[in-house]
């Protein structure tokens, strides 16, 4: 069953019909920038990101600690992953028989499954996000390949969607043509990105698009906003 829990806000939306609001409680695991935690809160969702390392904006609306766990002690209604991909991602395919041989790469897929478990476990809609990798053949084929062109940012990084009960996102602001006249190091900022302690986190932090639009696309049965006369529950 759903939690939709019914928010204290009605609008007038056209002549006898009052529109409601439905609140989702959305969990965004391992993130830690609060990127798509913010882009649902600000549309009025009960969201809340999660992950190892604290709140880059020390918001209170993050739980640090173990992913996995936060999907399993709690009831949610979407819930959207972001696995670790440094084992698993094919841009660094060159390491990828040493770290079978040492067992890291197996512990990346065991993470991926087990964040996956989770999510089928709960009865919650979901989302799966990594980079193109190994999980492609691991688990299976994902749903989706975005890129941040589709979504207003003239760069390229392509993005696999495994997505449960909800649909797969559609371009919101296509720049396809305006980037390919950047220099390669502009559209693809993100492959040249110098190492450093922070380049992991550059990589990860999802595109500001990319979360407006899981933020508006993804409400579960498009219960967002419904017309009152439509709505059974209430």
């Amino acid at each position: 069953m759903l939690l939709l829990s019914l928010l204290c806000r009605c609008a007038n939306s056209g002549p006898g019909i009052v529109a409601v609001w439905w609140s989702m409680r959305v969990l965004v695991a391992c993130e830690s920038s609060g990127t798509v935690r913010q882009a649902f809160r600000n549309k009025g969702h009960d969201a809340w990101s999660c992950d190892l390392l604290p709140a880059d904006d020390e918001s209170e609306y993050h739980i640090q600690g173990d992913g996995v766990e936060a999907i399993r002690s709690q009831q949610w209604d979407l819930i959207i992953c972001h696995p670790p991909c440094t084992h698993l991602a094919v841009s660094g395919a060159a390491h990828f028989a040493a770290k079978r041989a040492d067992g890291r790469q197996q512990q990346g897929i065991d993470l991926f499954m087990a964040f996956v478990g989770a999510c089928v476990d709960s009865g919650a809609r979901w989302a799966i996000e990594n980079p193109v990798c190994i999980m492609s053949s691991k688990y299976r084929f994902p749903d989706q390949i975005i890129q941040p062109w589709m979504f207003g940012h003239p760069e390229q990084k392509s993005t696999c969607l495994w997505l449960s009960g909800i649909p797969r996102l559609t371009a919101t602001n296509d720049v396809y043509d305006h980037m390919m006249t950047l220099p390669r190091n502009e559209r693809e900022r993100i492959h040249f990105t110098p190492p450093g302690p922070n380049q992991w986190k550059i990589r990860s932090k999802t595109f500001d698009g990319i979360a407006q639009a899981m933020a508006n696309q993804w409400c579960v049965d498009d219960y967002c906003e419904q017309p009152k006369d439509q709505l059974s529950l209430l």
